[in-house]
């Protein structure tokens, strides 16, 4: 397995960064949504922080059939491609053996190869739509069943579902969209000093891959320390009735459809917190992940085209004020 760009040297794409370490402190804030341009290094980040985690146990990792397994693996990193059948991502069951032998003989699929990990989806605004619906569900539940005629198989697949696309290559149906937890965007770097330092880490990294790692191992150790002390504390970071009251506001005043975009706002705020190493939630936690959480919440005004992003900013000076 080659060795990945380090996250802490990935220049830029800040925003994405910040959601991928809040969607590690937390996986239940139920993954990420990249919209973007191609080749600003989506995947290398999603890559670079699976990489970056610490190992979790093999048992954990994977679909288990009951075997014994000692030792720790890495975090699992699964790429599900756009032509994956819905047995290869759930999993088979083998009729034959089954009804021949007794016995139930299971194919593990991608689903069971990213638990315990991140499972990332480039393009998934065209992925057809009932596989779409079946990762949205499993990684809500955390669980995966496989039925075929009257043969059942469940395991665990808690992963971090990551996925990216072009909005100009088509459009992720709104109900789907809203069930992933951040969204975020990004755009090729207009800055002539970032597009020239991306240029010289990329170079260095493929020339002497192991020499720029260990350039980079003190600020990558730095991030370990701090998505394990987030997920260490996160569930006991508290949010007064003000910040709830707020972030009730803010949905409202922005007319986010249901009530999935406050609890994914009051969850990834903690997590923000959390990884900040404070107890309790203020209002810029809010005001940070404000765009992540609701952006891809709001219902398109005619009469506003200002785009959601400014929305939601607007709507946070006027409730400071």
């Amino acid at each position: 397995m080659g060795m990945s760009f380090p996250f802490s040297a990935i220049v830029g794409q800040d925003e994405m960064k910040l959601a991928l370490l809040i969607a590690a402190v937390d996986p239940r804030i139920g993954g990420v949504m990249v919209f973007g341009d191609r080749g600003t290094g989506k995947s290398t980040a999603v890559r670079s922080l699976a990489a970056l985690l610490p190992h979790v146990p093999a048992e954990q990792a994977g679909y288990q059939d009951g075997s014994p397994c000692k030792g720790s693996v890495p975090v699992p990193f699964v790429d599900l491609p756009l032509g994956a059948t819905e047995d290869r991502v759930v999993g088979a069951l083998d009729l034959e053996r089954a009804l021949g032998a007794g016995i139930k003989a299971f194919e593990p699929g991608l689903l069971a190869r990213a638990n315990g990990g991140f499972l990332y989806v480039d393009e998934v605004n065209l992925l057809e739509d009932h596989i779409v619906d079946l990762l949205l569900d499993v990684a809500a539940s955390g669980e995966n069943v496989v039925e075929r005629d009257g043969l059942s198989v469940r395991h665990p697949a808690r992963f971090v579902l990551i996925g990216s696309g072009n909005p100009e290559e088509g459009e992720l149906r709104p109900q789907l969209l809203d069930r992933f937890g951040l969204s975020v965007e990004v755009r090729t770097p207009q800055d002539l000093g970032q597009r020239v330092e991306i240029l010289k880490r990329c170079d260095m990294f493929e020339r002497e891959p192991v020499a720029f790692a260990a350039k980079w191992h003190r600020a990558e150790r730095k991030t370990v320390k701090r998505i394990a002390a987030g997920r260490a504390v996160v569930a006991s970071v508290t949010l007064s009735d003000a910040i709830l009251a707020l972030a009730s506001r803010l949905c409202l005043n922005v007319a986010a459809d249901g009530l999935r975009g406050e609890l994914t706002l009051m969850r990834s705020a903690r997590a923000l917190a959390a990884l900040e190493g404070v107890c309790e939630v203020d209002a810029g936690h809010i005001a940070r992940v404000a765009p992540l959480a609701l952006r891809h919440r709001l219902r398109r005004d005619v009469l506003d085209e200002t785009g959601s992003t400014a929305r939601i900013e607007r709507a946070l000076e006027e409730l400071a004020a």
